[in-house]
Formats: structure tokens, sequence, C-alpha cells
């Protein structure tokens, strides 16, 4: 079995900056006092609950959405560009969400400390498409997270993708046939290109609308 130590060594970074421009005076006191209570940690997991994963949050339009319509469940985010964790504490605040944690960090390190079925559903929604031929090892959704989402997700759990890069659809799809654990829920063509009504808009797939690029909507089961 390869070493976990010798995993993250070798791991790509699959996010670009961390932050952006210089975070102004509300936005540091958020960070300082409002992450610290909804910081993730498996200490904080509500086992009880049914829990649902989104990874690389962004500006947190969907997170919040589900936390705000399933107040029953407690929604794990992950995000390493600042300025999106600074919104999300701004709209926890605001709307006093009590059901959020927060990883503000490369979702990989979180996913190595949740216990094993413990997720009841995940999404990754519009990952960065690292479009340059070089750089397309970088992509998130590949074999290794797969197998570990295998892990961590429980049986029956959902795992929603969505893109709106050709390229990156075909190569998630291709991944996804070494993980006989995962099952593709397609039975027509609607089923990939139209959005659920449960499945809010986020800024980045907006951005798609505008640019003239449609969005593909995969729905994984873990079967097995």
């Amino acid at each position: 079995m390869e070493d976990e130590t010798d995993t993250i060594s070798t791991e790509l970074r699959s996010f670009g900056r961390r932050r952006g421009r210089k975070p102004s005076a509300r936005q540091t006191k958020l960070w300082e006092e409002v992450l610290p209570h909804v910081r993730f940690s498996p200490a904080n997991l509500r086992t009880e609950n049914a829990i649902w994963l989104e990874i690389g949050f962004g500006g947190g339009e969907h997170l919040v959405w589900q936390a705000e319509h399933n107040s029953d469940v407690q929604l794990l985010g992950c995000e390493p560009f600042e300025d999106g964790v600074i919104k999300v504490l701004a709209e926890i605040e605001q709307r006093k969400l009590s059901n959020i944690l927060i990883h503000p960090d490369d979702a990989r390190d979180a996913l190595r400390q949740l216990p094993d079925n413990s997720i009841d559903r995940a999404f990754v929604l519009f990952p960065d498409p690292w479009p340059k031929r070089k750089h397309l090892k970088r992509r998130l959704v590949n074999p290794s997270l797969l197998q570990t989402l295998g892990r961590v997700l429980k049986m029956g759990a959902e795992l929603r993708i969505g893109t709106d890069i050709p390229d990156y659809a075909r190569t998630i799809l291709m991944s996804f046939q070494g993980e006989p654990r995962f099952s593709w829920q397609v039975e027509r063509a609607r089923d990939w290109i139209e959005r659920p009504s449960d499945w809010p808009q986020t800024r980045y797939e907006a951005k798609a609308v505008r640019e003239g690029r449609r969005s593909c909507y995969l729905h994984f089961l873990k079967t097995s």
C-alpha cells in the first residue's frame, strides 16, 4: 500500500491563487472571529445528521443555498481561495446559519480526515478546468480523487459533478471507468444537460452561460 506521506508529497496543486485583493477590516474580522467557530475538524461532524460535502465551493452560492434549504443536513465546504471563504463566512453570520463547516484549504486534506462511509452526498461543481495541455494533470477530478470519495461516501450516496468544458467531461467519465463503485445515472440526454431544480446556479456556471458554453450535470451513485 502506498504510504500516505508519499501520496501527499506527490499531489499536484489543483487550484490557482489562494487570495485576491487585500482583505478589508471587516473581512479580516470575519476570518479571525467567525472562521474558528465553523472550521472543520472530525470532532465537529454531527454523525446523527446527514453530511454533504462540497469540494471547491467558489463564491459559496451553492453551499449557502443547500444549507438554507436543508437545515437538517450538515454541509462541509472545502475551498482554498480566501475570498470565497470570506463570502461564505459573511453569509453564515448574516443568515445565522448553523449547519456549515468550512475547510479553508485543499479538500484532499479534509478527505483524509473523514471516516469511511461518512458522507451522504458530495458535490464537485465547475472545478478549475486547467485548459492548457501541460496542466491537465492538475485537474482535480481524477482516479485518485474518485478512489478517496469511494471510501468516504456511504453506500447509495450521490456524487454530483458539473463542468462546462467538454474535454473535462470526457476525462471525468473516463476516470469513472476505473472506479467500479460508482454508477452513472443517465438514461437520456437531458439527464446530463438539464440542471435539476435543487442544483442552484453558481457564478462559474453563469459565466459559462454568458460566454455561450453548455454545461454538463453528471450524477453518480455509489453502488458497491
